[in-house]
């Protein structure tokens, strides 16, 4: 094998109202859905708006119109994240009448959320607080965005005051001790078999995360929350300690997976005031591994030249992937390189790409993914190029063979 010569506000009626957040953020095929033209222009002005400018991230799950044939469509579901879950609410619009301020439905389970109605202490009748509703301006394209951070920091209040309400001393106890941190999120979840839990959502880290890698291509701050699930109960046991584990976004993965991150045992008679520095210190220590472990993955995909030449593409901000070309004479071949957030302690994962043999479908024939080849951590990084090279000029005749016979099957 040779390196190529180449340099080159209403409630929902329906029963399930929430979903868990995906593995990746849509925000611009959502922005493209919206523009395609199934919103009246009024309408598609503020959804883009909020889903270009919102602090959250808000994502559509579905447009649609409320009358057959209609010309354009005129209502939407919103996911909008809140306590590391996805609230579902539908944004009802009238595309015969775009410039009036549009109708929101929540959830079956949030019936008693009335976000711009509350009773007055010794009043009979209610009274309804000043919203973004008033004065609806539909030339204003941030309109929507207003109505919805609003709806959500009253729905950030309903919850709290539900869990506030709950005949339970350990969660008052706990309440009264942690919300001075910012950002704590807390709602009541209902299992299938099981009383209704109280989640917490604690963000940790007082720290920007998006300047620690340079050049990160991240949309939204990036952040780590403790997900802490209580059962609810009528009076304190230090024996049961609540679930826990680590969460963050989807992008952040790229530099740290929280998953592998082993968290302290919660001790007899512990509370969160007294866990959460102790996470924080480890997540400290495990970032400041994270962000060095790119410069180790840097160096080696800078060496991958000596041995392959100018990788073909490569990842230039947090060094995960790369790929070189590579030929056993006549036959030539890509190298799809992947480098894990633990590189060097796992090796890397190749998967071999013919550019000379195509599938039924017309796409390239290509290898499982290959790890079983000398390695080890504690080699240079010279070292650990060459010997994915001399394993390559073997395995690249099993690849060859593997290639032609997929063409005769077919």
């Amino acid at each position: 094998m040779s390196p190529p010569n180449t340099h080159t506000t209403k409630t929902k009626t329906e029963s399930e109202r929430k979903r868990s957040p995906d593995s990746r953020d849509r925000a611009s095929d959502e922005r493209a859905m919206v523009a395609d033209g199934t919103l009246p222009p009024l309408i598609a002005a503020q959804l883009n708006h909020l889903l270009s400018h919102s602090s959250h991230s808000l994502k559509v799950d579905q447009i649609w119109s409320g009358c057959k044939n209609a010309q354009f469509s005129d209502r939407f579901t919103l996911l909008v994240p809140f306590c590391l879950d996805y609230v579902k609410w539908d944004v009802v619009y009238n595309a015969q009448c775009p410039w009036v301020a549009p109708d929101v439905i929540f959830a079956a389970e949030d019936e008693g959320f009335y976000p711009f109605f509350v009773a007055g202490e010794g009043q009979a009748n209610g009274q309804r607080e000043k919203s973004s509703l008033e004065d609806w301006n539909c030339k204003d394209p941030a309109r929507l965005m207003l109505l919805v951070h609003e709806l959500r920091d009253l729905y950030k209040s309903y919850q709290m005051k539900r869990v506030g309400e709950l005949d339970d001393e350990r969660l008052k106890f706990e309440i009264s001790t942690v919300l001075s941190r910012e950002g704590i999120e807390v709602c009541m979840i209902s299992g299938s078999e099981r009383l209704e839990d109280v989640k917490f959502s604690v963000p940790l880290l007082d720290m920007n995360l998006n300047k620690l890698v340079h050049g990160c291509p991240w949309r939204h701050q990036q952040m780590i929350y403790l997900q802490v699930v209580f059962p609810i109960s009528r009076k304190y046991t230090s024996s049961s300690p609540p679930r826990i584990k680590l969460v963050s976004s989807s992008e952040l993965k790229a530099l740290l997976s929280v998953e592998d991150v082993k968290l302290p045992i919660w001790l007899d008679g512990m509370c969160m005031a007294e866990y959460l520095p102790a996470v924080e210190d480890i997540l400290k220590a495990q970032i400041v591994e994270a962000i060095a472990a790119i410069g180790a993955r840097r160096r080696f995909i800078e060496a991958l030249a000596s041995q392959f030449g100018r990788p073909l593409e490569a990842d230039s901000v947090f060094c995960r992937k790369a790929t070189v070309l590579a030929a056993s004479g006549v036959f030539t071949f890509l190298v799809h390189i992947s480098l894990s957030t633990q590189f060097p302690k796992q090796q890397p994962v190749l998967v071999l790409q013919s550019s000379q043999h195509f599938n039924s479908q017309g796409t390239p024939v290509m290898s499982p993914p290959l790890m079983d080849y000398p390695w080890s951590p504690r080699w240079e990084t010279s070292q650990m190029v060459e010997r994915i090279y001399e394993f390559l000029a073997e395995e690249c005749l099993s690849f060859k063979k593997y290639c032609n016979d997929s063409q005769f099957q077919q």
